[in-house]
């Protein structure tokens, strides 16, 4: 019996795989580290991927 792989996931459209961003927020703190945030992609949720639905065999368009 065959083994089925997975398929590969597909890269997200709305970020093209790069989900997470670190964004400064202009300055410095007290310690002289730069101040930075992390946005993540809305699309993927920060994952850099979608989600596959999975194709049913024979089904009708």
């Amino acid at each position: 019996m065959a083994h089925r792989t997975p398929p590969t996931p597909r890269i997200c459209p709305a970020c093209d795989g790069f989900a997470s961003a670190a964004i400064t927020l202009g300055g410095r703190d007290h310690r002289g580290h730069l101040r930075t945030i992390t946005a993540h992609c809305p699309t993927c949720n920060g994952l850099g991927v979608t989600r596959t639905r999975p194709t049913r065999e024979g089904a009708r368009a």
